[in-house]
């Protein structure tokens, strides 16, 4: 396994993941490194995850996995939508869950 050093570089480094020319999956969700920064249990990592998610669609990330699916999924579309300036609308999503 990865250690919370790791994982954070991960996400400042996913432009180089996206050079291989395959989808990047990126899941963040209450993950132990959102703990270790914030100090906080699984249950309480909701804007942790949020920050990660709007960075990793930010930095490319082609599939976000989340929990709390409605909200990443506003968070993902809106970042999306600032990062490359396309409306929701013309790009498909796909949610599941709550």
């Amino acid at each position: 396994g990865k250690e919370w050093r790791q994982n954070l570089e991960l996400l400042r480094r996913l432009g180089e993941l996206l050079a291989l020319g395959r989808p990047v999956l990126a899941g963040t969700s209450r993950k132990s490194t959102i703990g270790k920064v914030l100090g906080l249990p699984p249950e309480d990592r909701l804007e942790g995850t949020a920050a990660t998610v709007a960075l990793a669609v930010a930095g490319g990330a082609d599939i976000v996995r989340v929990h709390d699916v409605r909200a990443m999924a506003r968070i993902a579309r809106m970042s999306d939508a600032v990062v490359r300036g396309t409306p929701a609308e013309e790009r498909t999503w796909v949610t599941e869950g709550g």
